[in-house]
């Protein structure tokens, strides 16, 4: 009886361990970014190849792979300025549930392992588009976050590889203007992405020392700055049928339903007050509208294809 509550407790531990051992992980690694980062680099291959293969799981795992490995090195990197923010604090470095070494050869090994998946199994340039976005997130943008508010703006760059990373890798041209439309949508709507997400913890900015832009403009001022980039956001997706994107009237009536709910909603949510507890919500919002746009393109592709 006593061994079988000795093995009882064991298996209980071992299962608390794993679930402790994820939640680090997940949260290490800020796994919805990654996710977002893979799904656009699943899309760049779809558009690119019109039909989904086993091969899309290469640019796609290695991606992924290269995503968290990042983002863990951006909280190596930020740990000290983490435990003063509320926001951070709770993070597994800052909270002292990882060692921050051990926080770093996590993410050395995930960009090593993102970075060979590409090298085998998607070719050069790709494996240069993965890295080169790793290091401007890394050794751009991450620095860049504490001399200057605005480095969301050259930071945004980053969002505009993973689709290009997976159009490259299913045979498409770099220079395409296709992938070119796809990138300047995302390029786009990581500003605002990074902003909304300042603006609900400003004070944490100001509290750990970072620049911020509620330094610069009065709030009246950073609504127009942000709703223009929300705005701007909708547009350059509505420009899609001029890059060769939307090649069927009903998805494009989705994607102008689809935008036209969004822009109305940024106009709602920016003249309601007060909103504080609502940033984080339109944040969901914006990245919800971001994964719609990835879904009508995709279901636009694969429709083509099957019905030409």
């Amino acid at each position: 009886m006593a061994t079988a509550i000795n093995v009882r407790n064991i298996s209980m531990n071992q299962a608390c361990a794993w679930r402790e051992g994820l939640s680090i992980f997940l949260a290490l690694t800020k796994i919805r970014i990654s996710l977002l980062a893979t799904l656009s680099t699943a899309t760049g291959y779809l558009l690119a190849t019109g039909k989904i293969t086993v091969h899309l799981l290469v640019p796609s795992a290695a991606v992924f792979l290269l995503a968290c490995g990042s983002c863990a090195l951006n909280q190596y990197q930020e740990r000290e300025i983490d435990q003063w923010m509320e926001r951070t604090k709770s993070r597994p470095i800052p909270s002292g549930r990882l060692n921050p070494e051990t926080a770093l050869w996590i993410s050395i090994g995930l960009i090593l392992s993102g970075a060979i998946i590409l090298f085998f199994g998607a070719g050069d340039l790709t494996l240069a588009l993965g890295l080169f976005a790793v290091l401007w997130y890394n050794l751009i943008y991450t620095p860049l976050k504490q001399k200057t508010a605005f480095a969301a703006v050259p930071g945004a760059l980053v969002g505009a590889i993973p689709p290009a990373l997976g159009w490259v890798a299913g045979g498409g041209r770099i220079l395409d203007p296709r992938i070119g439309g796809v990138a300047l949508f995302f390029f786009i709507w990581q500003i605002p992405h990074f902003w909304l997400l300042l603006l609900d913890s400003s004070k944490d900015y100001e509290n750990a020392g970072l620049p911020s832009i509620t330094r610069f403009f009065s709030t009246r001022q950073i609504d127009r700055i942000v709703f223009i980039w929300l705005l701007s956001t909708g547009v350059s997706a509505l420009t899609f049928p001029s890059f060769g994107l939307i090649n069927f009237r009903s998805v494009y009536l989705f994607l102008l339903v689809a935008t036209s709910w969004f822009i109305w909603d940024a106009v709602h949510f920016f003249r309601s007050s007060p909103r504080t507890s609502t940033l984080r919500i339109a944040f969901m919002k914006l990245n919800a509208y971001a994964l719609t746009v990835l879904l009508l393109l995709s279901v636009d592709r694969f429709l083509f294809v099957v019905w030409s």
